[in-house]
């Protein structure tokens, strides 16, 4: 969204001891931490975000493939672009990952966030989880304790994740190629292009859809300072240039008493608000 303001502290690690330590010290102060993945689904408040944050260095990104004839299981690292990730998988043949074509972002805020579209999620694909709990000590989850449900995943608190255990299947060139292009042209159908956004601003309710509901009371293209809801889709705000973060904040929560009052329905944000808001 390019709004917000600093961080009390920021970290770069590059390995889990690193992280664990900080981790740790942050559990001994009594600080707040902060895990910033891609920053693709954020909205940081104007007065930054207090207490400790930690972004997973290069070390992190990456993978390493086992694969045998029917399929293969990688070790994808939580640093590793989605985006570049989900190209590998179609290069090598692999299917499962063909609905994340042109997901910005860290995968590991992928996982999360139990990032979806067009009728996948990677959480279908998730056999474990690497990472670092609250005390600072390596750790990892296994599938049957990783609780996913719709752009969500619910963690241990504190819990750190590092890197992901995938499992995928060998698929048709074709209709991977042809899946992978489909939603590329919806994304470029739908998305906005050339202002910053956060993406999709709130999850579809139940039966319906968030967009079509914003545009059913007339909402797109509203503003509040220089944030937009976009003119290209309704699920999207766009800062027109020097939009602040409270504006962004604003236009949401207009957006949501709008519908609520007219449809009945209370929507619930996709993006992610960080940082110290104060009263609105």
């Amino acid at each position: 969204m390019r709004v917000g303001g600093p961080a009390d502290y920021f970290v770069e690690v590059e390995d889990e001891t690193e992280l664990g330590a900080w981790v740790a010290w942050a559990r001994e102060q009594a600080t707040a931490v902060f895990l910033l993945g891609g920053g693709t689904n954020l909205v940081v408040a104007d007065a930054g975000i207090r207490g400790l944050t930690i972004k997973l260095g290069r070390n992190f990104a990456g993978s390493r493939w086992a694969i045998a004839e029917d399929g293969a299981r990688v070790r994808v690292g939580a640093a590793t672009n989605f985006k570049k990730f989900v190209g590998e998988t179609l290069d090598r043949g692999f299917t499962g990952l063909e609905f994340a074509e042109g997901i910005p972002g860290t995968i590991g805020g992928g996982v999360i966030m139990n990032a979806g579209a067009f009728g996948g999620e990677i959480g279908e694909v998730v056999e474990a989880l690497h990472g670092v709990d609250r005390a600072g000590r390596v750790s990892r989850l296994s599938r049957d304790a990783l609780r996913f449900s719709y752009r969500h995943l619910d963690l241990p608190r504190g819990f750190v994740v590092t890197a992901l255990d995938i499992r995928l299947q060998r698929g048709d060139p074709d209709t991977m190629a042809e899946r992978a292009a489909e939603a590329r042209r919806k994304r470029g159908k739908r998305q906005p292009l050339g202002h910053p956004n956060a993406g999709s601003v709130w999850k579809n309710p139940p039966g319906d859809f968030a967009g079509r509901l914003i545009d059913r009371v007339g909402l797109r293209g509203e503003r509040v300072g220089q944030a937009q809801i976009s003119p290209q889709h309704g699920n999207f705000i766009v800062n027109l240039g020097g939009a602040r973060a409270r504006d962004v904040r604003e236009l949401m929560w207009r957006t949501r008493d709008r519908i609520w009052a007219a449809r009945g329905v209370w929507l619930q944000p996709e993006v992610k608000l960080v940082g110290e808001w104060g009263a609105l």
